[in-house]
């Protein structure tokens, strides 16, 4: 692990910038996988990455600055990312449980899925080390973002492999009311952090 914080804070800055990358592909392929399959739980996904973009967007904005204030501004930014998500993904998890919408497979989605969790895991550790090293608060919660989207792209796929291979079509919605409880639990975090 480096020591020096210049070559630290260029480490963090490549972690993001590999985030953004990946989610970025991610919301086209996800978007793609979603309407092709109906997936509420790949769309929820979709959506989630949207948040990560906006979260890696703001660190690197941090990581540019000491600015304390902008710290505490980047911490809030990512906090109500998560709490716009959650709305969404209840309202269409409920929509799709009760109108009984089937989802077709996606093996694309599967794959895409298993691919994000294995980068974000690697990405939360990373970006948690790097973060601590540093003693910076806004890097280290970042990469909980990058833990629960490792922790999203398992569930969902998990909810994937049950409607492919087990026909319980209910568990993809079900699947994308994970992403809801891990949203709350990291907004509360971030604005409970703040007090």
């Amino acid at each position: 692990m480096p020591s020096d914080d210049g070559t630290l804070l260029r480490r963090g800055i490549r972690l993001e910038q590999f985030t953004l990358a990946w989610n970025v592909v991610g919301v086209g392929v996800l978007a793609a996988t979603a309407i092709a399959a109906r997936s509420i739980a790949l769309a929820a996904f979709g959506f989630d990455s949207l948040v990560e973009i906006a979260a890696s967007t703001v660190v690197m904005w941090e990581l540019t600055s000491d600015d304390r204030q902008r710290t505490a501004q980047a911490l809030r930014l990512i906090g109500f990312a998560f709490v716009v998500l959650v709305p969404y993904v209840i309202g269409v998890a409920v929509v799709s449980l009760v109108a009984g919408g089937h989802p077709r497979h996606s093996r694309y989605g599967m794959a895409w899925t298993a691919g994000t969790f294995a980068v974000m895991a690697s990405l939360a550790i990373a970006k948690r080390t790097t973060g601590r090293a540093l003693h910076n608060e806004v890097l280290i919660t970042e990469g909980r973002v990058t833990a629960v989207d490792a922790y999203l792209a398992a569930s969902v796929l998990v909810g994937l492999a049950l409607n492919t291979f087990v026909g319980w079509w209910w568990a993809d919605p079900l699947a994308s009311l994970v992403i809801v409880f891990y949203a709350v639990r990291e907004a509360l975090h971030i604005f409970a952090a703040e007090s």
